[in-house]
């Protein structure tokens, strides 16, 4: 048992992130991280490490204390081999200069590379292997760019960061070092402010595909899930690696607090190890808590999304093999009226002839009224039975979990703004059959498979399939028209909670 008197924790389980967007690893995850790559490299003094977003410098320190168990019989002598270590295999690049200092404190023990009480004693320049130089965005149009983020938000002076990060402002990363990699780790900034800081856009993406430049034997970062099935700008990178046959492994964290404590990541984190030289399926392995499904070995190019959960695919193979049309096929586009959320071109009290509007405003559901000559866009659904869906729903990280918001059904003729999307059909007994339908736990978890964050978007519903609505629908019905196992609809029913709609 350990002395509590003497207990030196890990100053760097200790730090306090910077943001939800540049988050701190702890040492913990970094070693799970590193445990991925094959235990020989530990003992090639010739491999040479990178970290491209060095932010307290804890996957060179963790590199560096393999190497020294490693390389002990090659290199006997404990100064030597320090020095060939931090000289001549791992290398960072700092991602602001506050990281940089921190970094080269963990690393090199000191506060300078060059220091008197550096652990290497071969360094001439202060910041050794970890590198740190301040560059500027490049603006065009109002964006950066290589990164794309917002002038309005990130054009600033000196006395604050730029962060333009290094690894990314450049054509050639080739050229920081002037040298190539065996191994890249890291993990990188995950946002920035794209439109004066109502809106981000993800970044990680391009620290992925510029690492792959440099092609190294292995590549593993630890960034959002999101790009699984979603996010602003995400379709071509998400495409790349669900085809990307070099991806052996990925580790999936639904619930990104459970290995960043505190820290919100909506959708979860995964790492992932990219082999240069080698191809084929994925060892999967998700986790959630004290549930761990996997190793499993999937084509991650299955689909045009991942399906993260590897017990969900047998489900939706069975419902697939029927070819039904998709309940996509009488479901609304984004914006379907043309008003966003915040349209307040209404009124509160109807006039003859007026149609009434829906919307959520401050989450809470509102009607209001609008005449019918207002409506310039997509007409022909006004006169329809709708059932409304609601767009955005969170509901938490738990399971069993809703999925969904709550559906209405609202009379023909009627309108809405971008807070709902909604299925169309022609009668108020269609509707009441449609409603049925997605209020169903077979419908959400359908739908679940798409959804990785709180926005429901037209995609989410592509594989449900559309039914006869001439019935009111129960799970029940659902489970034995697709021939569902008990352990399937137990599957289903632990991760989807019943939907309460009492008093819609």
């Amino acid at each position: 048992m350990l002395n509590s008197n003497n207990y030196n924790p890990d100053v760097l389980t200790c730090l306090a992130n910077l943001s939800s967007d540049e988050v701190f690893t702890p040492p913990q995850l970094a070693n799970q991280i590193l445990d991925m790559l094959p235990e020989s490299i530990w003992r090639d003094r010739n491999t040479r490490f990178l970290d491209p977003v060095s932010k307290s410098g804890v996957f060179l320190r963790e590199i560096a204390k393999r190497l020294d168990a490693g390389l002990a019989g090659a290199i006997p002598d404990r100064q030597e081999r320090t020095n060939h270590i931090f000289k001549k295999q791992i290398f960072g690049i700092a991602i602001t200069e506050l990281t940089a200092l921190l970094s080269r404190r963990s690393v090199y023990c000191s506060k300078t590379a060059n220091g008197k009480y550096s652990v290497c004693n071969k360094f001439d320049k202060p910041a050794g292997n970890i590198l740190f130089d301040r560059i500027e965005h490049l603006w065009q149009n109002g964006r950066c760019t290589s990164c794309g983020t917002s002038e309005a938000s990130y054009a600033r002076g000196e006395e604050l960061e730029s962060h333009a990060y290094q690894f990314i402002h450049t054509d050639n990363p080739e050229e920081i070092f002037k040298m190539k990699f065996d191994v890249i780790v890291g993990n990188p900034p995950y946002q920035l402010g794209s439109d004066g800081g109502t809106r981000d856009i993800p970044i990680y993406n391009k620290f992925v595909d510029q690492a792959k430049k440099l092609n190294p034997r292995f590549l593993s970062m630890i960034i959002p899930s999101r790009w699984m099935a979603g996010g602003l700008g995400l379709s071509e990178f998400r495409r790349t690696m669900l085809q990307d046959r070099r991806i052996r492994k990925l580790v999936d964290y639904p619930v990104a607090s459970e290995i960043f404590p505190g820290v919100e990541v909506k959708g979860g984190v995964c790492y992932f190890l990219w082999e240069r030289d080698t191809e084929g399926d994925c060892a999967v392995t998700a986790v959630r808590g004290n549930d761990v499904v996997g190793p499993v070995n999937r084509n991650l190019g299955e689909y045009d999304v991942f399906v993260r959960d590897s017990r969900a695919l047998d489900i939706l193979r069975k419902v697939q093999r029927r070819k039904e049309p998709s309940i996509y096929d009488i479901l609304s586009v984004d914006k379907e009226f043309g008003w966003t959320s915040n349209f307040d071109g209404f009124h509160e009290t109807g006039l003859p002839g007026d149609l009434p509007l829906y919307y959520i405003r401050k989450m809470k559901r509102g009607v209001g009224y609008i005449a019918r000559k207002s409506v310039s866009k997509s007409k022909h659904l006004i006169d329809t039975w709708k059932v409304l869906a609601p767009k955005a729903f969170n509901g938490g990280d738990g399971v069993p979990h809703q999925i969904l918001g709550k559906p209405m059904i609202t009379p023909s003729p009627s309108v809405c703004t971008q807070s709902f999307l909604f299925f169309h059909v022609h009668s108020g007994m269609e509707a009441k059959s449609v409603h049925s339908y997605y209020t169903t736990r077979f419908f959400r978890f359908l739908s679940s498979l798409r959804k990785i964050t709180q926005d429901a978007t037209r995609s989410t519903y592509t594989w449900v399939p559309q039914q006869a609505w001439d019935r009111i629908w129960t799970d029940e019905e659902l489970y034995k028209k697709y021939k569902l196992t008990a352990d399937e609809v137990a599957f289903i029913e632990s991760m989807v909670r019943p939907m309460d709609v009492e008093n819609e």
